[in-house]
């Protein structure tokens, strides 16, 4: 059989006895011709293969270059050399596919982060990316198991919509109508009923809405899938294609839904932690090595795991819109015209750097942000008896900002009506959304989480693409 193999990650994990063993991977370096550095992608650790001397053919070793791949079987002996407890005695080396070392673009030093997503496509097989991407891998895991525990039922809601769940407008447009002859009515507009769907459609912003009409049905549902936005943000922290998880509960109020959100973000965390802690380490001590090229007051106060630690074991910070407005109005940072966007008082929209100063200097710790004014909010947001605020929620992350957003719906049909003819949205067209507060209405609430923010949080990489595979931003859509 030619898969019988076993995995690098799990072969280092034994101890050498002797015994058999086939390995499959590319490598990373061949020294003196004899030592073979083979990795597998399973683990970042090599696995070392001793290719005797004088017993492989010279034209044989002459193939094994960088980023060839091997099938080896050999005999597993304690390591003489330092840094492995163990060494791969070859008995047969086969050349899987060759690899032109000269041509090859990752070789054996350290790249860029920016080299390295011109060549996304390659750039999993470095440390930093096999690293990033296992723990990738771990939390969406983890989401899964997370929601799977507690009985919610994982719906997959349409990536192609015809509704713009968030009134922002910043859609991705999905036609079949030709570009060069678009068919168009007497007013000049196009006819989108020659169109596939017979109808304008879009990339979807959000599940949130069809999330909606599960939760009152099943109870608690939670999507976890695609979504776009086409805003033209070429920053460090946006995507125009990026992984949203966005739970929906029946029966919550905003009290609950900071609750499932905080216990939700911990759970994940605390996964990653207890099952990639190798791969953290790595992580950890790449951020600190990256960090002492910046001045002191720009590094980080806490370690990449002693951060995670830390979220894990306090209290998330819960204060009001308001709370927040009064702090960052008295705030050093303010009075000296520091912010790039000064808080001009109650109603503004708060930026990132507002978020960021609330976290890593005023609280230095997570933070929840509720009870915002209602004009800088969705139509979707339950209405508080003040008039002037929604039951609404955003998690802020140290280093990232907004990580999480969330609100109790409104779930009163004739306070929801008003609301979309204050914002112009037209209800006719969100008849289907009207109908679950028309037939039992409950109180209901949900959240949306920026899973490649998540990512990030976890793994302290500074730029949004770097962790996701191929990033789609303005004038990108390479590989």
């Amino acid at each position: 059989m030619f898969n019988k193999r076993i995995k690098i990650k799990d072969l280092l994990a034994q101890e050498p006895r002797g015994q058999e063993a086939t390995v499959m991977g590319w490598v990373r370096t061949f020294r003196n011709n004899q030592f073979i550095a083979l990795n597998d992608g399973s683990t970042n650790n090599n696995l070392q293969v001793v290719a005797g001397l004088g017993k492989f053919d010279e034209e044989l070793l002459k193939r094994i270059t960088t980023s060839a791949s091997l099938r080896i079987t050999g005999t597993v002996v304690p390591s003489l050399g330092k840094g492995q407890k163990m060494d791969l005695n070859a008995e047969s080396i086969e050349i899987l596919g060759d690899s032109d070392a000269e041509k090859y673009p990752l070789q054996p030093k350290k790249h860029s982060l920016e080299f390295l997503r011109e060549i996304a496509h390659l750039r999993f097989r470095t440390n930093t990316f096999g690293a990033v991407f296992r723990i990738r891998h771990s939390l969406a895991f983890a989401i899964h198991k997370f929601f799977n525990d507690k009985g919610f039922v994982y719906m997959h809601t349409p990536i192609i919509t015809a509704s713009d769940a968030e009134g922002a407008g910043e859609m991705f447009r999905v036609t079949t109508l030709p570009f060069d002859r678009t068919p168009r009515n007497e007013d000049g507009n196009v006819n989108f009923k020659e169109d596939f769907f017979g109808r304008s459609t879009n990339l979807t912003v959000s599940g949130q809405l069809e999330g909606e009409l599960g939760a009152t049905a099943f109870g608690e549902i939670y999507t976890f899938g695609p979504t776009f936005r086409a805003e033209n943000s070429n920053t460090a922290r946006h995507l125009a294609e990026f992984w949203m998880i966005e739970p929906e509960m029946a029966f919550y109020d905003l009290e609950d839904n900071m609750n499932l959100a905080e216990e939700f973000i911990k759970y994940i965390i605390k996964y990653a932690i207890d099952n990639n802690k190798e791969d953290l380490e790595f992580l950890a001590q790449r951020l600190a090595d990256e960090e002492k090229q910046l001045s002191q007051d720009k590094r980080s106060e806490m370690g990449l795991i002693e951060k995670l630690e830390f979220v894990l074991n306090n209290s998330f910070e819960r204060l009001t819109y308001t709370e927040a407005i009064e702090i960052l109005k008295e705030s050093n940072h303010n009075k000296k015209k520091k912010f790039q966007y000064p808080i001009t008082g109650w109603g503004m929209d708060l930026q990132s750097e507002h978020e960021r100063y609330l976290v890593e200097k005023h609280f230095k710790k997570p933070v929840i942000l509720n009870n915002y004014p209602k004009e800088i909010k969705a139509f979707y947001m339950r209405q508080n008896e003040d008039g002037k605020t929604v039951a609404a929620m955003d998690i802020l992350a140290p280093g990232i900002g907004e990580i999480v957003g969330g609100s109790q719906r409104e779930e009163r049909l004739d306070k929801l009506e008003a609301r979309m003819r204050e914002m112009h949205i037209p209800a006719e067209e969100l008849w289907w959304y009207l109908d679950t507060r028309r037939f039992g209405t409950v109180p209901h609430a949900g959240f949306g989480l920026g899973f490649e923010r998540m990512v990030q949080f976890v793994t302290g990489m500074t730029n949004i693409r770097d962790v996701i595979a191929f990033p789609r931003t303005p004038k990108s859509a390479e590989f």
